[in-house]
């Protein structure tokens, strides 16, 4: 009750209510977060008090080693993408669902799902299966509403199955271990994939024409299109099982921290797109491209973040002092 009195939740709450207006006004969030957060902080301190904190934090964020991991997951999951797995993940789940009504739709949920746990981004696993399923599902005159619908909501997938950059980014905020949250999010991921299966079952028991039924494959042609998929598998347990010490014992003794594992991830996703020959030196830079652009939004959301919520702790931390005023004069005192 101290911490949060009725000055610290009136200033706070015109801080939230701004972030809301500039980003309902179209800007990106990370800008909204930062500018009202500076603004906050100059209020609160001085202007060239908050400057000196906004460099620190912008200079302390971009040295942070554990943030490494973010890129080099990044890094995994475009290498993958460019290796020509995502393909062969949606051709696998097609070869056993494709016959059900819904079974494209079927598909693509449980390829996004196998994508997301060698991606850890909810907009590539999204952005990757769409160029994939998309094409297929109109192909067989599947409704657009639940070609879309089963593509977004395979997308958020990418966000719950571990690697995932978001509890990456939520560890670090939270002081929170990002083992315990990749543990966290496996059953949930899983749960995930189930409910929408249902979801998409339900949708073609009300509409059958939304989702005609496929034809159906052979057991050797299932069975072959399994041998494609054994380098994600692969991939997964030694990130996974390196991560968790699983791989810990004699001759291997494979135990990673968070960034070892994204970096034994990435080495391992460049070498079997090396191996396909998916990877030419245009298709490396584009990679490097993206991920560095990539990169660079989300360490603007986190710095963005980091603005805010100073602002945020330091306007409790007056509450918490018995002081509801501005140190110095504003703005430039």
């Amino acid at each position: 009750a101290a911490t949060f009195g009725p000055c610290h939740m009136i200033a706070s709450a015109i801080g939230f209510a701004a972030v809301f207006v500039l980003v309902l006004l179209r800007l990106p969030i990370a800008f909204a977060m930062g500018i009202v957060g500076m603004i906050g902080l100059v209020y609160e301190t001085s202007y060239r008090a908050s400057i000196s904190m906004v460099s620190r934090l912008i200079i302390d964020t971009s040295q942070d080693y554990g943030l490494s991991v973010i890129p080099l997951f990044i890094l995994m999951g475009l290498f993958v993408n460019k290796g020509g797995i995502s393909r062969e993940l949606y051709q696998v789940s097609n070869a056993f669902l494709g016959h059900f009504r819904g079974g494209l739709a079927m598909a693509t949920i449980v390829a996004c799902g196998g994508f997301a746990a060698i991606c850890g981004s909810s907009l590539a696993t999204a952005a990757t299966m769409s160029k994939v399923a998309m094409p297929e599902m109109r192909k067989y005159g599947y409704a657009d509403s639940l070609s879309t619908a089963s593509i977004a909501a395979g997308g958020t997938l990418g966000i719950l199955i571990p690697p995932s950059v978001i509890l990456v980014i939520y560890g670090l905020l939270t002081e929170t271990s990002i083992g315990a949250l990749f543990i966290a999010g496996i059953v949930p991921g899983a749960l995930g994939i189930l409910l929408y299966l249902c979801a998409v079952r339900f949708s073609v028991a009300m509409n059958p024409e939304a989702g005609p039924a496929g034809p159906r494959s052979t057991w050797g042609e299932r069975l072959r299109a399994l041998n494609h998929v054994w380098s994600v598998l692969a991939l997964f347990a030694l990130v996974i099982g390196g991560l968790y010490g699983v791989l810990d014992f004699w001759p291997i003794h494979l135990a990673f921290s968070p960034t070892e594992a994204a970096g034994m991830g990435a080495a391992g996703a460049f070498l079997i797109a090396l191996a396909r020959g998916g990877l030419s030196w245009a298709g490396l830079r584009e990679v490097l491209e993206e991920t560095t652009l990539t990169t660079a939004s989300l360490f603007s959301v986190l710095i963005g973040a980091w603005i805010f919520s100073n602002f945020v702790n330091l306007r409790a931390a007056r509450r918490a002092a018995g002081n509801c005023h501005r140190a110095r004069s504003w703005p430039f005192g």
